[in-house]
């Protein structure tokens, strides 16, 4: 297949990237050293990180909320809000005993019934959290300190679903909140991790503000991932939002914001010349991006116009329009799991990618009746905007009419929720990443779920893939589960829910002054000082 007739530079430009003057913007006031000022990768339009996927939404709730478990650095689930758990000789159920002093930042204490009831509506949203859900027969408090979780059938990773760091976790919130109806997004933001959210002080598309919570009790040891002691030295984080990277790297570089979550790579070699700002890795494990069909809706309700597209797609293109030559910066990944990670081989791949004309016949011979592809693509979003572009030039190619429909990363997510015919507002492909712990294993990897109407937005649906990822989780040896493991790629590589375009490693970028950032899949603010 030929190289897309995008080249680099006209990808960043006509995404909204242009490489401008790195002319800083004129902020309110000098940051102090009590004050950290943070520029996250895209605006913060949805706040609450049980509803939505969006990473930024991630990264603003481990500010705002705890876990009762959360993972070390080898994804082992690790008691965070929990003192520990214990489980029935019968495996039917779990006894998870929380902490003593926990406390939510309207000062009521954390009890056993704001935990069930927050574990019973993420169990409704999340992947894995229904995964879990459809065998427990009740979350629910056995007294003030305690959860009780009664399951149907034995469930062998329960911690390993309850202390996921991604997408999303199974975040606490008061009871109150955690009622609220799963498909509306709770506006509250009262949780009892490190941070407070300073609601007055929010503007969306603007700022976002967070301040350290006094009454925060840390567990002891040092902070790993999203677990052990989470220390909050900072007074105060200021989240400046910048669409534009040029005036982030701008303003990084004249000290009027003092960390930027995912550096431009384009950008990468001013900012590494520069003294007194540090540019390095932030997740070991990477990101996956994604193409995501709508099932529900032609043209992509076709399971063999979705393989005629993967077996034209090529890898290289998505992954050079974001991170540019740098060949540590990503990797070619056919697979449907994060390469790298245990028991993730690319079994199932087809020949990728086919000719161009081997594509074009592929989508004649699919039954492909000339309907719009309506793609969104998010302006504001540096790492995603350039795929709408290729993907769209990529379908043009090989016979697919488009309608690439441009707009900001909040009104993607609020549009990829409708099930629509195109003509009604309806979609047919959009583009995200996800951090690669997130799709580690199959009942979290929400891009090749079966769900149908329940699941992720695209709805696939597959009994097939169902069964077999129930299968996985009660695998008896590891080699049962390796084979499953292959077996669902088979599946997903027939179906093709979504279009892997590769594995990638982001860039994070700060100032000499702020020590102590930690690994993770989302940019902590615990352990951080400012000197």
């Amino acid at each position: 297949m030929k190289s897309s007739t995008f080249g680099r530079r006209g990808l960043l430009q006509a995404s909204g990237a242009l490489l401008l003057p790195l002319a800083a913007p004129k902020l309110a006031r000098a940051s102090t050293p009590a004050t950290l000022r943070f520029v996250p990768q895209s605006n913060l339009s949805t706040l609450d990180p049980v509803f939505t996927t969006a990473a930024v939404t991630i990264t603003h709730g481990y500010c705002v909320f705890d876990t009762l478990y959360g993972v070390d650095a080898q994804m082992r689930a690790r008691p965070q809000m929990a003192e520990g758990a214990t489980v029935s000789e019968d495996k039917l159920t779990w006894l998870i005993r929380l902490r003593e002093g926990l406390r939510f930042h309207d000062g009521e204490p954390v009890r056993a019934q704001d935990c069930a009831a927050s574990l019973t509506r993420w169990s409704k949203r999340d992947t894995f959290g229904q995964t879990l859900g459809a065998a427990v027969e009740a979350f629910e408090a056995a007294d003030d300190r305690t959860i009780r979780i009664r399951l149907k059938r034995p469930f062998p990773r329960l911690l390993d679903a309850i202390g996921k760091p991604h997408s999303s976790p199974a975040f606490i919130m008061p009871e109150r909140l955690a009622m609220t109806d799963p498909s509306k997004p709770v506006t509250e933001m009262i949780g009892s991790g490190p941070f407070r959210f300073v609601a007055d002080e929010f503007v969306s598309g603007s700022r976002a503000v967070y301040a350290r919570f006094a009454d925060y009790r840390p567990r002891d040891g040092a902070p790993e991932w999203t677990s052990g002691g989470k220390q909050a030295h900072l007074e105060r984080i200021e989240w400046i939002i910048m669409p534009d990277p040029a005036t982030a790297a701008g303003a990084l570089q004249a000290g009027e914001v003092d960390w930027w979550e995912q550096a431009l790579p384009d950008l990468i070699p001013t900012l590494t010349r520069r003294r007194g700002i540090t540019v390095q890795r932030q997740d070991p494990y990477g990101f996956i991006a994604h193409a995501r069909f709508n099932h529900l809706q032609p043209p992509f309700n076709n399971p063999k116009l979705r393989r005629a597209v993967l077996s034209a797609l090529r890898q290289e293109d998505y992954m050079r329009s974001i991170v540019g030559e740098d060949p540590e910066g990503w990797r070619q990944c056919r697979a449907m799991f994060p390469c790298g990670l245990p028991d993730v081989t690319e079994a199932g791949v087809q020949d990728m990618p086919a000719s161009l004309d081997a594509a074009r016949a592929a989508v004649k011979n699919s039954g492909y009746n000339g309907e719009t592809a309506v793609i969104l693509n998010p302006a504001d979003y540096p790492s995603i905007s350039p795929h709408g572009l290729l993907t769209a030039d990529l379908l043009r190619q090989i016979g697919i009419k488009v309608d690439l429909q441009e707009m900001d990363w909040g009104s993607v997510l609020q549009r990829r929720l409708s099930r629509e015919p195109v003509e009604k507002g309806g979609w047919s492909i959009y583009h995200t990443n996800w951090p690669s712990v997130s799709i580690a294993n199959p009942a979290m990897n929400a891009t090749i779920r079966g769900q149908g109407s329940t699941g992720w937005t695209g709805w696939y649906e597959s009994a097939e893939m169902e069964r077999l990822t129930l299968e996985w989780l009660d695998a008896a040896t590891p080699e049962d589960g390796r084979r499953l493991m292959d077996q669902i790629q088979r599946v997903a590589f027939d179906d093709v829910p979504s279009l892997p375009l590769g594995q990638y490693f982001s860039r994070t970028a700060y100032r000499e002054n702020v020590t102590g950032i930690l690994p993770g899949s989302a940019a902590f603010f615990w352990n951080v000082r400012k000197g």
